[in-house]
């Protein structure tokens, strides 16, 4: 998780990410109770000369919430406002985080469409970023916001959707904290449902020559692939009539905990302070992993428990160079001497209208590499990103990466749109920081 160690009258001395690579030293903390309370700490902020920044739990790999200013802290702002079950919609303010805002739906019969694959974020935190899972048809969290509310740096509340505001809330569900402060999401939902989720190892010739297939033919497929190995592990989920019928206790302790947190973390520690060990232990855990079968309520099948900490880039391909590109990352990984001791993540989206979502007017091929935390990161994932960019590939917002402006501005056509309407609405800086400089400009 983010954290932040407050001193006196809520002056801060340190925030750091969950993931410890990125820090800052903001002037002051506050956790407004109230959406006044926050519109009034923005108007201050902005008269002292201060920048604001709001920062979630911490999830991203990027500084886009690290001040020098005022940090914002929007978990009091929680919980579902409004269910309106005939428009299929719920309002929730923006700190509820996702955890507790998909427990709560389901007490209630409802369900977000899709979801990406951990639920620790606050909801604003991963719309503003770009959060997605993997979906054929169904698109990133961004994707299914019908509305939000959006304190602006002079302290107003703006209400925005596709009829009041629309070039705002075009561009605002994915803003990176840049164009102001959300405080209210209102975000499209269906009566629950049930997922059956079928894991299967696979080799990665056989996944790569039928990606496509894959995709076609499963409402959401991914898989990973272990590097220094040619295997692989698919996962496809696709509705059922149910009933649930989770994976049993010992088999989820194994596959959940023991393998993929509890063994993993040994294992990595192992390969941090070894790393010739690496390759080895590839070849054991990528054998490890057995096909299973469940089926339950979406979150419980989109989402898993990560606790074993690590960096991670991800990139955003047009889905039909994800191939190339993955052949590409094991060719030079087989021929370097890196040691990667974590899977590599491929999922995929369907085009949408957001204006610098990564998958804005293109269908879309996520491809994810990480390190374990504490381990130098910084040849691979040069080495990565080379290739992803070299295939027209968009860095997620909320993660390592090294592009700028000039760059982001060839890879996004409605770009302008959206740096237009930030020097409106915020033509002082109020929200900017470093990163933004770096990914929007001046």
């Amino acid at each position: 998780m983010g954290t932040a160690t407050a001193g006196k009258d809520g002056a801060a001395t340190a925030w750091r990410n969950w993931a410890g690579n990125v820090t800052a030293a903001p002037v002051r903390v506050v956790a407004p109770a109230s959406v006044e309370e926050l519109r009034e700490a923005v108007r201050r902020a902005a008269s002292e000369g201060l920048r604001v920044k709001a920062v979630g739990t911490g999830h991203s790999f990027t500084a886009a919430a690290a001040t020098d200013g005022v940090l914002v802290r929007p978990q009091a702002l929680a919980g579902i406002t409004a269910v309106d079950r005939a428009a299929g919609t719920v309002t929730v303010a923006a700190g509820t985080v996702l955890k507790d805002l998909n427990r709560a739906l389901a007490a209630q019969g409802l369900s977000l469409t899709n979801m990406g694959d951990i639920m620790e974020q606050t909801v604003s935190g991963a719309t503003s970023t770009g959060t997605h899972g993997t979906g054929r048809d169904s698109a990133s969290i961004a994707a299914q916001i019908r509305a939000l509310e959006l304190v602006t740096a002079d302290g107003r509340l703006l209400t925005c959707s596709d009829k009041e505001n629309p070039e705002v809330f075009a561009a605002a569900r994915v803003g990176i904290g840049a164009l102001g402060i959300v405080t209210s999401l209102t975000l499209a939902v269906e009566p629950l449902f049930f997922l059956t989720a079928r894991e299967e190892p696979m080799g990665f010739d056989r996944v790569t020559a039928e990606f496509d297939q894959h995709v076609a033919e499963n409402e959401h497929f991914e898989f990973y692939w272990f590097p220094h190995t040619g295997n692989c592990n698919t996962k496809r989920n696709n509705r059922s009539q149910g009933p649930a019928a989770p994976p049993g206790p010992v088999s989820a302790w194994v596959e959940d905990e023991l393998l993929s947190n509890g063994l993993f973390q040994a294992v990595n520690s192992l390969g941090r302070a070894v790393p010739a060990t690496i390759p080895a232990i590839a070849r054991v855990a990528s054998r490890a992993l057995s096909a299973r079968t469940y089926t339950d309520i979406p979150y419980k099948v989109f989402t898993s428990p990560r606790r074993v900490r690590f960096v991670e880039m991800e990139y955003a391909l047009p889905r039909e160079n994800a191939v190339a590109a993955l052949r590409e990352l094991r060719a030079l990984v087989d021929r370097s001497d890196l040691r990667i001791s974590f899977p590599v993540e491929v999922r995929t989206a369907p085009a949408d209208d957001i204006t610098l979502s990564t998958a804005s007017g293109r269908d879309t091929a996520y491809v994810a590499v990480h390190m374990y935390r504490g381990t130098p990161y910084r040849a691979y994932f040069t080495a990565a990103e080379r290739i992803f960019t070299a295939h027209g590939g968009r860095p997620h917002w909320g993660k390592v990466h090294t592009r700028d402006a000039e760059y982001l501005a060839r890879a996004y056509p409605r770009f302008g749109e959206f740096t237009a309407l930030r020097d409106r609405l915020d033509p002082d800086r109020v929200f900017g920081n470093d990163y933004l400089r770096r990914v929007l400009g001046a």
